[in-house]
């Protein structure tokens, strides 16, 4: 019974005294909207980070240059790459040259935004097999930050780290 006054008043308030600015289903069309951009611009930032994985399990960084902007900032387990151009040039290029295959597994995103920033938070695990047959299991972590840049969402910053797992 109190459930149905509480309900009942709740309903009064809303039709008398309250601006119809603030009234919820006046209110219902922007925030649809709002909910339907966001949604888009968490599809394009996941894109963008898929595209990355993609390009390391083909172990052909091609093109990834273009999901980087072009002052961007690469750490790696404790270490400082620098640019993206950097980091390919130097360090990612050379290393997937050495691999036979590179798999990610039980892969998971969270994208948030702040301001013009996306910001995402990955955990995954990984296999590395390389060409003299070594084997590496990893789980991993990373965190990136994004901007529009020319109306493309652009890495600016990633920080990826690693472990092995603990035995079960």
């Amino acid at each position: 019974m109190k459930v149905m006054i509480s309900l009942v008043a709740v309903a009064s308030m809303t039709s008398i005294g309250v601006p119809a600015a603030a009234h919820p289903a006046k209110a219902r069309p922007a925030l649809v909207a709002d909910h339907v951009a966001n949604t888009a611009e968490t599809a394009a930032v996941r894109a963008v980070l898929a595209k990355y994985q993609s390009a390391m399990e083909r172990l052909d960084p091609s093109g990834t240059d273009r999901l980087f902007a072009a002052n961007s900032t690469i750490f790696e387990t404790g270490g400082v790459e620098g640019t993206y151009a950097n980091y390919l040039a130097h360090h990612l290029t050379p290393e997937l040259a050495e691999f036979k295959s590179f798999r990610f597994f039980d892969y998971k995103v969270d994208v948030r935004f702040e301001g013009a920033l996306a910001l995402a938070n990955e955990s995954y695990r990984y296999r590395i097999e390389t060409k003299k047959g070594e084997i590496a299991e990893r789980l991993g972590v990373a965190t990136s930050v994004l901007k529009k840049v020319g109306g493309q969402w652009k890495i600016i910053s990633m920080h990826n780290s690693a472990r092995r797992p603990t035995a079960s």
